[in-house]
């Protein structure tokens, strides 16, 4: 058989597959992997350097599949390329990434291929996908970590990193604010290793993308600063090698590949093409689609003969050269470079440095104290000294969040030539990146770094997580190590007001599954915090800080801060261990508490101070430590914290105290703002009074609370 019918009855196999894989489920979408099946068919076998056999190769070029709703067609290639599966989701013992009988299973319980494409189940997604826009944004954090690794590592006649990263989008991610942030800053960085393939087929789920969407995509990634190249017809492979190859002869910017198809295509007895795109076929259309592509009208899942060959010949065979020729390589990196080629093991093992926490601070009593925000500065400029591929930044913030690397190697990410006055060294190898304003990108970006095993922080106010929270929920989904750093925590940054002042935040991040939520207490329990988040190997974490400094704590006179590493823990107690109430708080609340147990005290009246920094933390402990916290018998409980009391009757039952917000905030000085909405001692101690007259007024057999 010539090239060029192999080529075609390839790309006809995936559209076939594709079909009875949506058919099949009743579910899905299979316009779209009907007419991107030669772009993606062109980029897999003539130019996609990875190797099936070997799919978490470091060095492989990466492909993201942005349009997860196309999900199909990525299952059906990792089918026909013979992908070895490589996760620990799967059970053991060798076996494909995706069967034929996954594909027969699409989007059923079990089946690796699942609705949109799901990072660590099915081998072969780099990143999960669905929420549009987004994988369009993680692939710029995969570029950048790609550009940091190769400036870090590389040396002379050693390679070690020098992969692509390929991602497709449809009309949807285009329209994505989330896409339009990343390649803006894709384009200022230049990264030249990134290429966007825009499937240009004029459709979305309520008609026309004319109904919504009439911008010349092409200048606006112009001025972008982006290489443009167009194919006006999907099927022309011809021209799509020559925008392919234009991309790798450019240079000096990232590239959008536009390309003009037709979804469905080869179901031209379909009315509206908005049924392509959404919902099966049906059966008669099947019929006609097959008929039309020169297929078995009749046959369901078929893989005629020489499709998976052709496919290991090509892009099975090119990976599998390259892989071995790179393990030649790096074998000889390792034996010339071994303290590098430690550390690019230990980044893939997820592992830590020897050394790294030994330069950590600690604090000194003090009643005036130190913003949570400044100490955690200190400390991550301390751990990051000691760990070099431990970098990010914030979304403009960076003097306000203390997230600014200071260290004379440290550097600002930025192209060569294009530093700032006080960075003007500017160069991949930096470590400070300026991400703008622009936070929901900066989250996206993120993952993409922590997918590529660097290690990644990002940073802005806590408010502005309402911008970013699709990206973060997909940092939890994938089990990213990805960190996050929030300050300006509570109202008690005072005179901005109500739009700066979160309230319902900390509560949302802590329902959202996966995700760490740390509140320290103070500096000391910062530096607790960062021991903990280094040493998280598949759990992204929000670092919460505060804005205004906040009494150090005085560990001689009460507990040490160590207890962070349990969520929560006894930092004052009543003097024979027997509280009468338990005081509950985290952050800046906590020394209210304290102050507010001091007063207790001379009352005669006996209080348990509990800092509670991480709730995930507490509860992943075992029952005989929580009770041991919160002893289940002790029903005279007040929480404090200045955001929303929602979920505090966890701790507290639904006869305890919540001193919460229920409200926005207000604008006026910190002090005032908190005077006014109750957050002062006289208040806690009312507040613990009358808890104390309410327990003792129940039956001795009544706890009264929920854990």
């Amino acid at each position: 058989m010539e090239q060029a019918q192999l080529d075609q009855l390839c790309i006809n196999t995936l559209r076939t597959l594709s079909i009875d894989a949506v058919q099949k489920a009743q579910s899905g979408h299979p316009g779209t992997p009907m007419g991107t099946a030669p772009t993606a068919y062109c980029l897999w076998q003539r130019f996609l350097r990875y190797d099936p056999q070997h799919p978490d190769w470091l060095n492989r070029d990466r492909f993201v599949l942005s349009a997860g709703h196309a999900c199909a067609l990525l299952y059906s290639l990792l089918y026909l390329c013979e992908v070895k599966a490589d996760s620990a989701s799967y059970p053991p013992g060798e076996r494909r990434a995706v069967t034929l009988d996954d594909l027969m299973h699409f989007r059923q319980a079990g089946s690796r291929c699942t609705g949109h494409p799901e990072y660590g189940w099915t081998t072969g997604v780099e990143t999960t996908t669905g929420p549009l826009g987004q994988g369009l944004a993680t692939s710029v954090g995969m570029a950048i970590a790609q550009r940091w690794l190769a400036a870090t590592y590389n040396r002379p006649g050693y390679d070690v990193f020098d992969h692509n990263v390929y991602a497709l989008g449809s009309d949807g991610d285009m329209m994505e604010g989330v896409s339009s942030e990343a390649a803006s800053l894709a384009g200022h960085l230049k990264l030249s290793n990134l290429c966007w393939v825009y499937d240009d087929n004029c459709i979305t789920i309520e008609g026309a993308t004319a109904l919504a969407f009439s911008e010349d995509v092409a200048a606006r990634f112009t001025a972008y600063g982006w290489h443009v190249a167009c194919v006006h017809d999907a099927n022309d492979l011809t021209l799509l090698t020559e925008c392919y190859q234009s991309f790798l002869d450019t240079h000096d910017r990232p590239t959008l590949i536009i390309v003009h198809s037709h979804i469905g295509y080869g179901a031209p007895h379909k009315h509206d093409s908005r049924e392509a795109h959404g919902e099966p076929l049906g059966i008669e259309e099947v019929r006609l689609a097959k008929q039309f592509y020169g297929c078995d009208p009749d046959a369901q899942f078929d893989v005629p003969n020489g499709v998976i060959a052709h496919f290991n010949a090509q892009l099975g065979q090119r990976g599998a050269a390259a892989h071995a020729a790179w393990q030649k390589m790096f074998a000889a990196y390792r034996a010339q470079y071994p303290d590098l080629a430690a550390q690019i093991d230990l980044m893939q093992q997820r592992g830590l440095p020897s050394g790294w926490d030994a330069a950590l601070p600690t604090f000194a009593a003090d009643t005036k104290g130190i913003a949570t925000r400044d100490s955690s500065g200190q400390v991550l400029n301390a751990i990051a000294a000691h760990m070099p591929w431990l970098l990010g930044g914030a979304a403009d913030l960076a003097p306000s969040t203390k997230t600014h690397l200071t260290f004379v190697s440290a550097g600002a990410f930025q192209p060569h030539g294009q530093g700032i006055a006080e960075e003007a060294s500017g160069n991949y190898r930096g470590r400070n990146l300026h991400f703008g304003i622009r936070e929901h990108a900066m989250c996206a970006i993120g993952s993409g770094m922590s997918l590529s095993k660097v290690r990644p922080y990002v940073s802005s106010f806590l408010i502005f997580t309402d911008y970013c929270r699709a990206a973060l929920r997909l940092s939890a989904m994938m089990e990213l190590p990805l960190i996050s750093i929030w300050t300006h925590d509570s109202i008690s940054l005072g005179e901005d007001g109500p739009t700066h002042q979160p309230i319902e935040q900390l509560a949302s991040l802590r329902a959202m599954p996966g995700m760490m939520v740390l509140r320290p207490a103070d500096a000391n329990e910062v530096v607790a915090a960062w021991r903990v988040i280094m040493q998280l190997k598949n759990m992204p974490v929000c670092l919460v800080l505060t804005r205004q400094a906040v009494p150090t704590l005085d560990r001689a006179k009460y507990a040490n801060a160590n207890g962070v590493a349990f969520g929560a823990y006894v930092l004052a107690d009543a003097p024979d261990g027997k509280p009468e109430v338990l005081l509950l708080a985290t952050g800046s609340e906590v020394a209210l508490c304290v102050t507010a147990y001091e007063q207790l005290k001379t009352e005669n009246i006996h209080a348990r101070v509990v800092s509670m920094p991480s709730w995930e933390l507490f509860e992943s402990q075992p029952p005989h430590y929580r009770d041991r916290i919160l002893p289940p018998e002790v029903t005279a409980r007040v929480a404090v914290e200045q955001a929303s009391g929602f979920g505090w009757e966890r701790y507290t039952g639904f006869e305890g105290a919540i001193i919460g917000l229920q409200t926005f905030g207000m604008s006026a000085p910190a002090q005032v703002v908190t005077r006014h909405f109750g957050f002062e001692p006289a208040h806690v101690v009312a507040a613990a009074k009358a808890q104390i007259a309410r327990q003792a007024q129940k039956p001795a057999n009544d706890t009264g609370t929920t854990q």
